[in-house]
Parts: structure tokens; sequence; C-alpha cells
């Protein structure tokens, strides 16, 4: 996949501030889980009417908290927030490269954890929209290039698509990342390996 622009346009970009703001610590969870048909990575769907990245999908997460020790922490208490993932269900199994986000200056810190299947998800309800439990083999073969229409430009990105979900932007870039990192073998534990 290449690297998602935007505007896709570098000459139609604005040109950075040197007195603007350094970006935003945030962190989400990237949980995991393997059942009959294979592994599954968990998600939300954002409500339609939120300000930011309505109806997007998206990790669990957000913002540093000031008593958030760290940005483990930060992850771990958004999932628990969003879709009720107790903290000691998630076995952390490290930390994917940070990714930026153009539009809202959020630096998100992915965190990947295994998780058990079944887990009785509850949602936030001025969240999240839903959870989607989609397949790591579904999600690898919809990677795709879309085209986007998001205020007042059209665009190509890289995107997965499975089924009617569609995920691009920050999102689609840390499962791009996972996919690379992911050791998936049958009968072995879910593991990262080391960034090449």
């Amino acid at each position: 996949m290449s690297a998602f622009t935007w505007p896709p346009d570098p000459s139609a970009a604005p040109r950075p501030d040197p007195s603007a703001a350094e970006p935003i610590p945030s962190a989400v969870l990237v949980p995991l889980y393997r059942d009959a048909e294979g592994t599954r990575l968990v998600l939300t769907r954002r409500r339609a009417d939120l300000r930011r990245h309505a109806g997007e999908i998206s990790f669990p997460g957000g913002r540093r908290d000031s008593e958030d020790r760290d940005l483990t922490e930060t992850a771990l208490r958004e999932a628990e927030e969003e879709i009720g993932l107790a903290r000691e269900q998630a076995r952390l199994l490290g930390e994917l490269p940070a990714t930026s986000t153009f539009a809202t200056n959020y630096l998100i810190h992915p965190f990947v954890a295994s998780i058990p299947a079944g887990v009785a998800w509850q949602l936030s309800p001025r969240e999240v929209d839903a959870v989607l439990e989609l397949s790591v083999s579904d999600l690898s073969a919809g990677r795709s290039v879309t085209t986007l229409e998001r205020r007042g430009f059209t665009f190509q990105t890289d995107a997965y698509i499975v089924g009617e979900h569609l995920v691009w932007g920050a999102t689609a870039r840390i499962i791009e990342h996972l996919l690379a990192q992911l050791v998936d073998e049958p009968g072995d534990p879910l593991a990262l390996r080391e960034p090449a």
C-alpha cells in the first residue's frame, strides 16, 4: 500500500505552521482473537451524528488523559469505556508504529492485544454505533484503492473493504502495519514480529 495523503494533491495541502501545536498524544487498542473460523480483528463504527469521523470505522481509543500513567493505559481505558472490554481481558502483544491524523492533529499509538473470543460488548451510547469483528484474512483480501469525497475533495485512497465495511485513513494505515507484523500460526499464540 502507498502512504495515505490528505489532501491528495501536495500543492493543495496547507503549509505547516511552525507555531502550530504539537500533535495530540492518543492511543488505540487493536484487539485480536481466534475462533473456529480464524483470527478476527475488533473495530468500532462511530455514531453517524458525531462531529468528527462520523460513521467511520476505527479502533477503540482516544486522547491521553492526565490521569493515564502512560499511553498503554490510555488504550486500555478507552477500550473499556467504548466497548466494555475489561483491562484484564487484554493480553498486550506489543505496539505498532505511531500514526498521524491529518485533519485532527492526533499522533495515534496503536497497542495490539489478544483477547478472548465471545466478549459481550457494552457499547458507549455516546460514541459507538457497532462493534465489528472482521476476519484478518478477509481484511487482507479486501486491500484496495477506492475513491472518496471528503470536505470538498475527491481523492483516491488505500482502504480495506470487507462486505459493506470500508476502512480507510489512519485505521487502514494501522491495519497495514498490523498485517505486516502479525504472526498468526495455527496452534501458536498470536504475536508480533519486529518491524523490518
